[in-house]
């Protein structure tokens, strides 16, 4: 199975800049292992099982939460059965059909 999460997470109380508090948190999943990738406006991640994704999230959570009133996220999933690295292989299939895409 494939999981696929994109997620946002972050301080809404620590002004206009929160690359510190995002940075743990991309520390964080660079040391899990698990498959990501980072956008300007969120993280992408792929896990086997929907209990992994929930423990980034948590993970994610925790690491914000005593340093902060009030925490924004957002989650987006795609869960596939029968389907494994779809965090590269999905960008593959448009890339096969009309070249290389900016990434």
């Amino acid at each position: 199975m494939s999981v696929l999460l994109e997620f946002a997470m972050f301080p809404t109380d620590k002004g206009t800049s929160v690359s510190k508090d995002v940075s743990k948190i991309i520390a964080m999943i660079r040391e899990s292992g698990i498959p990501y990738k980072l956008t300007p406006m969120g993280t992408i991640i792929e896990t086997e099982e929907m209990p992994e994704a929930l423990d980034i999230i948590q993970k994610s959570y925790d690491l914000l939460k005593d340093d902060s009133k009030r925490i924004y996220a957002t989650l987006t999933f795609d869960i596939q059965k029968g389907k494994n690295k779809r965090l590269i292989s999905k960008v593959q299939s448009i890339e096969d059909k009309i070249g290389k895409v900016e990434k």
